[in-house]
């Protein structure tokens, strides 16, 4: 079968590999649909993601059919369903697992990123990490794991209707952020630095749109939350300045959720930490509720799938879209590559 395998040196390649004949006793077999190009992975294309295999095929935003299943599988999961898929794993023994927070496993393996993924014509899964996706297509299933990140982010900050939420990055994974937020019954505050991404995030649910690039972030906040500042802010894009932002602007007694991962040392005036009696939190990954909660948002119809798909291109078409999107970096949300 077909597959997709990168390196941390700007390689890849479309490689040969064994199809899977029949699965195991409790697994699924998929037949793989789209697979989404993410984040992780343009950064392992561009060798700055040391958590990779190297080379890897990558791949955990999936939109796929269940081929066959094996023994021991529930009977909710038949040949022929449409699913998305859990690509996380839990060791089921440490602090978090024991915590019931397996999204934060500390032995965590992500497919495509720790172990090969699923950027290939089949897969075989636990049934336990297979998802139905209701009335979704599969190249819609392709959108659910990036949002459900965003999602989880939300459920950390325990946003309520009462709060301002400031969510800084408007890529796919706060995009879920915004939407979230919305769902809420929060004021969401959507920052970036690409007009085209704030004005999608409006039509998401965002009240208040700030452009870094050209606006006076700081005063735009006073001015949009009384003189406060937000009561959350979710920091979704993973850099120096914006990790400083999110503690910079965010409200006395506010919390602050960090998703992006900074790719280098970030100093603080921690001074606002104490000052501000600040919560500040991680978060990483999903939990199976949010999977299900970004299904029902998309079986409602009204989030525009369109307007998150940037391309989508065949596996002979990935080296060049991976050019593509390291050279124009702000403009991709989501390129899906369809088997």
């Amino acid at each position: 079968m077909k597959a997709i395998e990168i390196s941390h040196s700007q390689e890849l390649r479309i490689i040969e590999m064994e199809k899977p004949c029949a699965p195991g006793c409790e697994e699924v077999l998929l037949r793989v649909c789209y697979v989404g190009f993410c984040g992780s992975d343009i950064n392992t294309f561009m060798g700055r993601n040391t958590m990779a295999l190297n080379p890897v095929v990558p791949g955990h935003e999936v939109g796929a059919v269940i081929e066959a299943v094996g023994e021991g599988v529930p009977e909710g999961l038949k040949p022929g369903m449409v699913v998305t898929c859990n690509p996380y794993t839990n060791c089921g023994k440490c602090a978090s697992c024991r915590n019931q927070r397996v999204n934060a496993c500390q032995h965590n393996e992500t497919l495509g990123v720790q172990r090969h993924g699923a950027m290939k014509e089949y897969i075989v899964l636990p049934w336990e990490k297979v998802i139905p996706a209701g009335l979704l297509t599969p190249k819609t299933c392709a959108l659910v794991e990036p949002m459900s990140v965003g999602f989880h982010a939300v459920s950390r900050a325990q946003v309520t209707d009462i709060d301002v939420v400031l969510v800084i990055g408007c890529g796919m994974v706060g995009m879920g952020a915004v939407v979230r937020s919305a769902m809420r019954g929060a004021t969401v505050v959507a920052a970036d630095i690409d007009d085209s991404k704030l004005a999608l995030a409006r039509k998401m649910g965002a009240s208040y749109t700030i452009n870094t690039k050209t606006e006076d972030a700081h005063r735009r906040l006073l001015e949009i939350t009384s003189g406060f500042g937000p009561d959350v802010v979710i920091e979704a894009v993973g850099s120096t300045p914006t990790y400083q932002m999110a503690v910079d602007e965010v409200a006395f007694t506010g919390r602050v959720v960090c998703i992006g991962y900074a790719k280098a040392e970030v100093a603080f005036q921690t001074k606002y930490f104490v000052q501000k009696e600040l919560d500040i939190r991680g978060s990483r990954n999903a939990q199976p509720s949010d999977f299900r909660a970004v299904i029902h948002y998309l079986e409602r119809g009204n989030c525009p799938v369109d307007s998150l798909i940037t391309k989508v291109i065949k596996p002979e078409e990935a080296l060049d879209a991976m050019h593509w999107w390291s050279e124009n970096p702000g403009k991709v949300f989501r390129i899906l590559v369809e088997f």
